[in-house]
């Protein structure tokens, strides 16, 4: 049974369900709240120590200077030429796989599922010696290309899950009519099941994307320089060219978390749509 309302609760009750809310949100945004406000300090501040109090001024310039005295601009643009051919090739991917898994009956299709499933539990740390060994060896490493496709294969095991168990839940009879009518199994799937699966294509576009804009480890272990390094590989670059000028490095790094949350924002109404559908269908 669901729990009852919260109207219907003791007001002791009430008071402390409203009191976690705001707690809760606090300890989601401090690290962000605290990047933010070193971002605004200047150097001055974190000179005399000034670490964790408010600014003695706000130092918007910091981020003109990231941009200034930083090639953050091509480890953005790197992000960019990482991240998107990367949600192109596993969205697409993951439709067409999930699309065979979830319709068609063959011997092997519930072998072939759970080996989806269980590549996601994979800890993607112990492949780090064998990709990299591979991707020096077919010239591929310290590329654009070599890190794209890599989260491509990377990241089509999930989507596939993801498109496979959202599939399964649309009505199968669309499906059985058109076969009927003799259409075509391509016709099929791209007039019937893909107009359909937008709700989900957004919500996992959206979540691909921040995955791979925000990776750190593959970006560190499969480039080395600044024409190739996405942003996340970038900041840490700027830890070391700076030393010890916190506000620039806070700073890029809030430029650099823009993209996300701007693509977030913009797709928030499908996204909610597709996992909201996504949760209610077997």
């Amino acid at each position: 049974m669901f729990p009852r309302p919260i109207e219907n609760t003791a007001p002791a009750t009430q008071v402390l369900y409203k009191l976690a809310l705001p707690v809760a949100l606090i300890l989601w945004l401090l690290p962000l709240l605290g990047v933010a406000m070193t971002s605004l300090k200047p150097s001055s501040d974190l000179a005399q120590g000034n670490y964790f109090g408010l600014p003695s001024y706000l130092a918007f310039s910091n981020y003109a200077d990231v941009f200034n005295n930083s090639p953050i601009g091509q480890y953005i643009l790197n992000s960019f030429k990482v991240t998107i051919p990367t949600v192109i090739g596993a969205v697409a991917i993951s439709c067409l796989s999930g699309f065979a898994l979830a319709v068609y009956r063959f011997r092997m299709n519930l072998v072939l599922f759970f080996l989806f499933v269980a590549g996601n539990f994979v800890p993607f740390q112990i492949l780090m010696v064998p990709v990299r060994d591979l991707t020096v060896s077919t010239g591929l490493y310290n590329t654009i290309t070599g890190l794209a496709l890599f989260h491509i294969a990377f990241q089509s095991g999930f989507c596939t899950l993801f498109m496979r168990n959202f599939i399964k839940g649309l009505p199968f009879e669309l499906i059985e009519s058109a076969r009927v009518e003799g259409v075509s199994e391509f016709r099929i799937f791209w007039y019937i099941v893909l107009p359909l699966m937008r709700p989900a294509i957004a919500a996992l576009s959206v979540l691909v994307f921040t995955f791979i804009w925000n990776d750190y480890f593959w970006a560190t272990v499969l480039t080395t320089s600044a024409e190739t390094q996405p942003v996340t590989a970038g900041l840490y670059s700027l830890n070391g060219q700076w030393i010890a000028q916190w506000q620039l490095v806070s700073a890029g790094s809030i430029i650099a978390a823009m993209p996300p949350v701007l693509m977030f924002f913009l797709m928030q109404k499908h996204f909610i749509a597709g996992l909201t559908l996504g949760a209610t269908k077997g």
